[in-house]
């Protein structure tokens, strides 16, 4: 057993493809003729406890992190292929709502529950490899959400997967 901390550099986000009555009279429906694509940038900072079994030294050893996880807003980007302004009905959208794709970020702190499980595989000269997979759920929005506001959770849900590597700065001997 012991606790691990984290500090990381996260791009999230999401995509949206947009078809239109428009997009069946120009290309078909082979494709989409509008894109939106919004990358948020947060510094993450994971505090997990760290429960391991296995050979600790020299082989494999399997891994449980759970912890709580907390993000810091840093910047974001939109890009989108279309005018908002021109939004409307009589293009055949389905949603003519674009709020969250117009608004800034509301709440610039986010926080969570993250779990993960690994392998890692240590030797004495090399060091040590680790491979993880976790899943994050954000408990706090990005968004405003009252009973006057357009959403009611607008949370990050995440997997990652991840690949360490570890050297030993001071060897101890046992």
């Amino acid at each position: 057993c012991s606790l691990v901390a984290e500090v990381n550099y996260s791009a999230l986000g999401w995509k949206e493809e947009i078809k239109t009555r428009q997009d069946k009279a120009v290309i078909g429906d082979r494709g989409v003729a509008e894109k939106y694509e919004r990358t948020i940038n947060y510094i993450q900072i994971p505090a997990f406890a760290h429960l391991a079994w296995g050979r600790e030294t020299q082989g494999f050893s399997y891994f449980l992190n759970l912890g709580p996880q907390f993000g810091i807003y840093l910047s974001d980007k939109i890009s989108k292929t279309y005018d908002e302004a021109n939004v409307s009905e009589e293009d055949g959208r389905s949603n003519t709502v674009i709020y969250q794709e117009t608004t800034p970020i509301d709440k610039k702190f986010d926080y969570g529950i993250t779990v993960g499980a690994g392998i890692e595989y240590s030797h004495h000269s090399m060091g040590h490899f680790l491979v993880e997979a976790r899943y994050y759920y954000g408990l706090g929005n990005i968004f405003n959400d009252s009973k006057r506001d357009y959403f009611g959770n607008s949370n990050f849900r995440n997997i990652v997967v991840k690949a360490t590597y570890f050297f030993d700065v001071v060897k101890s001997h046992k």
